[in-house]
């Protein structure tokens, strides 16, 4: 595998890592859950991470970019413009040019980059109405990683991101399994070896019946969607007012918060196994 010795994670709410709740409800999320791997054998590896729910690509470009330029580390994760095309209207084309800015300057000073596509939300009710602007920003965004030769972990191609239980209950955030999967694939993609398989299938359940997924809408309509629509017309955001996780590039030394223990033998850090999935 590449010798990372520095990762910045860029982005929203998929990058600070909601919906996986910690015990003292933090959030883990697939992006310290490969810097725990990173750090493995890795006494001098550095992580920050400067993801906050509910952010747009302007923001990100306007505040998290600026960090990654300035500390220029050895790799760069990239997720974003997904509340952008949320919002009805959204010029998907405009997103996805900023997006390939970004990713432009990201490369020019010299910095590995690995960039997320959405995830086909086909077996999401509701949501999956937004399914086809999903499929044009992820076909930009694979332009992009060509035209920069980046890495790419396309969350579309994973088929086991399309179960209803890939997600929490707001239908937008992926569940701690899914933060678990997403880890394990973009170790992948970057070259780490990992113990565990993505794409394990997921455990057979009983399918809800019709009635139960509609009464589902309704409830989910009331606590997730009107409260949303509710802060778009405020012009605000579930982060406002929130600082990142790891707002700078810090010594990382991954401990009992990330899902193991911190090691005493003296010998550097160990990838915990909740954290790694292994």
């Amino acid at each position: 595998m590449p010798e990372y010795s520095s990762f910045v994670a860029l982005g929203d709410s998929f990058t600070e890592g909601m919906n996986d709740e910690l015990p003292d409800g933090t959030f883990l999320g697939w992006a310290d859950r490969i810097a725990v791997m990173l750090a493995e054998d890795n006494p001098d590896f550095a992580y920050a991470n400067t993801a906050v729910r509910g952010k747009t690509l302007g923001a990100i470009i306007d505040e998290q970019l600026p960090i990654a330029l300035e500390v220029r580390p050895d790799l760069v994760a990239v997720c974003a413009g997904g509340n952008d095309i949320l919002v009805p209207g959204t010029n998907v084309d405009d997103v996805a040019a900023r997006f390939d800015d970004m990713i432009r300057q990201l490369t020019k000073a010299g910095i590995d980059v690995v960039v997320f596509t959405g995830p086909d939300m086909r077996e999401v009710s509701v949501v999956n109405r937004i399914r086809y602007r999903v499929a044009l920003y992820n076909a930009h965004l694979h332009a992009t990683v060509a035209r920069y030769d980046t890495r790419v972990v396309d969350l579309w191609a994973m088929d086991v991101l399309r179960d209803p239980r890939a997600f929490c209950e707001d239908r937008l955030h992926f569940s701690t399994e899914a933060h678990r999967r997403i880890a394990l694939r973009t170790a992948e993609v970057l070259g780490i070896e990992t113990k565990a398989d993505w794409r394990e299938p997921w455990p057979e359940v009983e399918q809800p019946n019709w009635l139960t997924m509609r009464r589902s809408d309704i409830e989910w309509t009331k606590t997730h969607l009107l409260p949303w629509i509710g802060r778009h017309l405020r012009r605000s955001s579930a982060g406002d007012g929130l600082r990142p996780k790891r707002p700078n590039l810090e010594p990382f030394v991954p401990n009992a918060r990330h899902g193991g223990r911190t090691p005493t033998n003296g010998n550097g850090s160990e990838a915990m196994a909740t954290a790694s999935g292994e």
